[in-house]
């Protein structure tokens, strides 16, 4: 589908952007800001394992202590973490 943007005809190809965001180098990124955030938040919290969604490549950080659980509903711990992620 091609869109006029600026004077410019613009076509995305899809594919090509789903093959980028599932590959090695994209899941290595998801993962290292996976690990700041767990970082972050402190003990308890941990990085699952990658898996391949139907576009892009997921990484979670978990709660995987009683402790953790508290201070993430208590305090927003893990909340407050993704913010190491963005800058």
């Amino acid at each position: 589908m091609a869109e006029r943007v600026g004077g410019f005809r613009l076509e995305l190809d899809h594919e090509g952007i789903r093959e980028l965001l599932q590959s090695p180098e994209v899941e290595s990124a998801v993962r290292e800001s996976a690990e700041r955030i767990a970082a972050v938040a402190g003990d308890g919290f941990e990085v699952g394992n990658a898996y391949h969604g139907d576009s892009r490549v997921v990484v979670s950080v978990r709660a995987m202590t009683r402790e953790a659980k508290v201070a993430e509903a208590t305090d927003k711990t893990l909340t407050l973490a993704v913010q190491a992620c963005r800058a």
